[in-house]
């Protein structure tokens, strides 16, 4: 894997987790972390399939978790009139109902700052929480992957995100829930699988999205 992504995706598999927590001990944490890294490891190496096209990321900047908090609520709503279209699939898009206070989420213990934030990928939370509540979907962004320049010469293990035991499910119940998933899934749905039909080629039957 690319060095370059490595903040990329520890940035954004701790948004993930962060964001949709396990109620479980220490196992169920690293349980949960350990699907999340491999659905946003797939995810980026799909969406930035080459070591110079994760360079770029790097130098462009991913984006941030902006948009992301204000869906999960762990950033205020986007003040009346600035102009911003509502979020797909999440109501008017700040995750908080009209006319309700916002309420800050608290910090991690020992977290000091938030800089992490920023090196938040927006479209690869999304791809991530796509393949996290499909199967089917996992199952193609994985071989796709793994046919990438990303994965030459790797030993490489998807087995967590594509064929979770009972212990990994009930590590990461809100992660693995479509329901619960949907505001964030939805916002880069298309791209993904977008990009999983150009690996597929010409002819070949989409897969259903679940």
């Amino acid at each position: 894997m690319s060095a370059d992504l490595s903040s990329v995706i520890a940035a954004t598999t701790r948004w993930l987790v962060r964001s949709y927590p396990t109620a479980g001990g220490v196992l169920s944490a690293s349980l949960a972390e350990a699907q999340a890294r491999q659905a946003v490891t797939v995810a980026a190496w799909l969406r930035y399939p080459t070591p110079l096209d994760a360079a770029l990321v790097v130098m462009a900047g991913p984006g941030g978790a902006l948009r992301l908090d204000r869906i999960s609520g762990a950033a205020p709503p986007e003040p009346p009139g600035a102009g911003a279209a509502p979020e797909r699939a999440g109501g008017d898009g700040a995750g908080t109902p009209a006319g309700m206070p916002w309420i800050p989420v608290p910090r991690e213990p020992g977290e000091t700052g938030g800089g992490w934030r920023t090196w938040v990928d927006e479209v690869l939370a999304s791809w991530a929480a796509c393949l996290l509540t499909s199967p089917a979907l996992a199952d193609e962004a994985v071989a796709a992957a793994l046919r990438g320049e990303h994965a030459r010469g790797l030993p490489v293990d998807f087995r967590r995100l594509t064929a979770p035991d009972g212990l990994d499910r009930e590590a990461a119940p809100l992660l693995r829930h479509p329901d619960l998933m949907a505001p964030v899934a939805d916002l880069h749905r298309a791209g993904l699988l977008e990009c999983l039909g150009a690996h597929r080629g010409p002819g070949a039957g989409a897969v259903a999205a679940d």
